[in-house]
């Protein structure tokens, strides 16, 4: 893990969700010396991450009220994207003049999503996240593999990319940030809800037949993806399957590590579905 610094006058930064990605995050960022607030709906007793064999606290700011915060310079919306609206109260205190929002979700429409909830003229960040973390319990994150963030190039990624200087997350600034989220998406689409559904880990895509459920489902989205002037085809499907066969048996994905009877789960195939009707290639699938 990164070893804590120290700054002068540390940037303040709001972590809103305490998840496996919004508690992994808050970490690290408070490690590398940023002034960090982890916003939450039930109090926490404290926040410790599990990484390599080791375990360390995070001594993050714990906050529960969004009627008592006060603005920050950066937020980092980490909730699922179903629960979006139910951050606005955070996102209406948090964000002042000249403050922005990394949003670190999965899916498409980050932009869309967030811009009713903040401020006029609020600057937005979507982000496409790399982390492979499950949330064991409130407060306490096991980090898997990788801690990148993939941001659309511009002045806001220059500053996140600044922001986050040696806190071990690993900010990627790129030219086509369409296909970029589309090709995340890609690696959740199919994962995500098989595993979820079926109460599996990553080892139930050695099965053939599964490993062909999972083609089909992806040459479905990658037909709505092109539509929507994503750079996708074959190679980004053989890419996802080798993937899925590569992963660890136990491994499991972020929507299987958070099932639960009645959890909602459907919302990036949901958005795929959303997308195809607009653009005239709407999956067959219900």
């Amino acid at each position: 893990m990164p070893q804590e610094s120290r700054a002068a006058a540390p940037a303040r930064l709001a972590v809103i969700g305490a998840g496996a990605i919004g508690g992994y995050t808050a970490a690290l960022a408070h490690w590398a010396g940023l002034d960090v607030t982890l916003c939450v709906r039930a109090p926490l007793d404290g926040l410790t991450v599990e990484s390599g064999g080791e375990a360390r606290a995070a001594a993050v700011r714990i906050a529960t009220d969004p009627a008592r915060a006060t603005p920050v310079d950066w937020v980092l919306l980490t909730t699922k994207a179903q629960d979006t609206a139910g951050a606005e109260g955070w996102l209406r205190r948090l964000c002042g003049p000249g403050a922005a929002v990394a949003v670190l979700q999965n899916g498409v429409g980050q932009e869309e999503r967030v811009a009713p909830l903040v401020p006029e003229g609020t600057g937005i960040l979507p982000t496409v996240v790399y982390i492979s973390a499950e949330r064991l319990a409130p407060g306490r994150i096991r980090h898997h593999v990788a801690s990148e963030l993939h941001v659309p190039e511009g002045p806001l990624a220059d500053r996140f990319a600044a922001l986050l200087s040696g806190s071990g997350l690993q900010v990627h600034r790129v030219p086509d940030f369409i296909t970029a989220v589309w090709r995340k998406l890609f690696t959740n689409l199919a994962a995500n809800p098989l595993t979820a559904l079926l109460q599996q880990r990553m080892g139930v895509f050695a099965d053939p037949g599964m490993a062909r459920l999972s083609r089909d489902l992806l040459r479905e989205a990658a037909a709505v993806a092109r539509a929507e002037g994503a750079d996708l085809g074959e190679e980004d499907i053989a890419r996802t399957l080798e993937l899925y066969a590569a992963a660890p048996p136990d491994g499991g994905s972020s929507m299987s590590y958070t099932a639960s009877p009645g959890a909602r789960w459907s919302m990036s195939s949901s958005r795929v579905r959303w997308c195809g009707r607009a653009n005239g290639t709407a999956s067959r699938r219900r």
